[in-house]
């Protein structure tokens, strides 16, 4: 799987929607701890909890309107449910952090 890592941000498909858009703030604000949560497990060794982790934010993201983040959460989750190679685990872990350390509410240009 080919990924290109970018500063541009990552909006929301819901960001504009007045009913979910405030759902979607709160889940960016929550994108700081979950991401050292990844970390943290990655570091501990702990791959039982990575890959729960990541299947949570597969399900997650997709369901708030960021799906670029649920096929990186998949392969992640994969990675360390499946006992790939630690260089597998931290390709498939930092591609995903680097779209969710990039996932911003709001809409683009506003």
């Amino acid at each position: 799987m080919e990924t290109s890592k970018t500063n541009q941000p990552v909006y929301s498909l819901l960001g504009g929607d007045p009913d979910l858009g405030e759902l979607v703030s709160m889940f960016v604000s929550e994108m700081p701890r979950r991401m050292s949560a990844f970390q943290q497990e990655q570091a501990e060794g702990n791959r039982e909890a990575l890959g729960r982790l990541a299947h949570q934010m597969k399900g997650a993201a997709g369901s708030y309107g960021f799906d670029q983040a649920t096929p990186l959460a998949a392969r992640l989750e994969y990675a360390a449910r499946e006992n790939l190679p630690e260089t597998e685990l931290l390709a498939a872990m930092n591609d995903l952090l680097d779209v969710c350390a990039r996932m911003r509410a709001g809409v683009p240009g506003k």
